[in-house]
């Protein structure tokens, strides 16, 4: 078992993101409500994955805090009516107010005897700037708590809601992706994919953070495959390319003895030296 640890999943809504957790000397199965430790606190979650062995060191892992009471439950259930109730009013406001905002999530703490007070924070998105100091007062005065404000990019409302991907899969943003980098349409066009927003935009209307992972892998291929159009000798004969498939590390050539073509490692293609001498001369 050197190296060895084990795992439990959980998550702390039906269908959302997964949590990796160390089980310690709890044995969660399927279906129980565990305590997750968090900032706020502990909070009640459901197990979706058994504790299982892993092969990976667990060490860098959180610990469940426990399993939980009827005493949690109580409060778990009472915290998601309050965010049930803080959706409604906030929503109710903004259209009394005429602004621009949607909300995309309610998170709710209660008071403590370092905050005295409970505190709801709402997380929305708008098109610009909003002056939301009006909507502020009126959402404490009737949720009768502090209230704050924040709003989203496009990127994190889309971490924040989660969601399947063009892919099939859970959004990257929602799964692992800590941080947001840089992509551009220069990374689609390396990748010859089509120019359609609908085809390499995300959930959150933005280019897809995924256009990023295997860019690296085509800007080296180009650097080294012959470009298509080419001459080129091939074990199969000489010919001219006519296409390049990243992924599998070839190019296809049309080969000059009977117009067939044939797929062949980029390792295995070569441009003829006397084609190469003529093309400069």
């Amino acid at each position: 078992m050197v190296g060895m640890g084990m795992l439990c999943a959980v998550s702390f809504n039906r269908y959302g993101r997964l949590y990796y957790l160390d089980p310690g000397e709890l044995r969660p199965q399927v279906g129980d409500k565990v305590l997750v430790p968090t900032d706020e606190g502990p909070e009640v979650a459901e197990c979706v994955w058994a504790a299982q062995w892993v092969s990976e060191d667990t060490d860098g892992f959180p610990r469940l805090a426990g399993l939980a009471g009827d005493e949690d439950l109580r409060r778990d259930e009472l915290l998601r009516r309050r965010k049930a109730d803080a959706k409604v009013a906030a929503k109710r406001l903004i259209r009394e107010h005429g602004l621009p905002m949607k909300v995309v999530a309610i998170d709710h703490v209660f008071a403590t005897p370092e905050t005295g007070s409970d505190r709801t924070t709402v997380y929305f998105t708008a098109p610009h700037r909003v002056d939301f100091r009006s909507l502020v007062r009126d959402l404490g005065a009737t949720l009768h708590c502090r209230v704050e404000l924040r709003q989203l990019s496009a990127r994190d409302s889309a971490r924040v809601q989660g969601g399947i991907g063009s892919c099939g899969r859970d959004l990257c943003c929602a799964t692992f992706l800590t941080d947001f980098e840089p992509v551009t349409i220069r990374m689609a066009k390396d990748q010859d994919l089509p120019l359609n927003p609908l085809r390499i935009s995300g959930a959150c209307g933005r280019l897809m953070c995924c256009l990023k992972y295997e860019h690296p892998l085509y800007q080296r291929f180009q650097e080294s495959a012959p470009a298509i159009g080419s001459r080129v000798s091939t074990p199969e004969g000489d010919g001219k390319v006519v296409g390049h498939s990243v992924p599998r590390d070839s190019v296809t050539v049309r080969l000059d003895a009977d117009g067939s073509r044939c797929s062949c490692s980029r390792a295995s293609v070569c441009a003829p030296r006397k084609a190469h001498d003529q093309h400069y001369s």
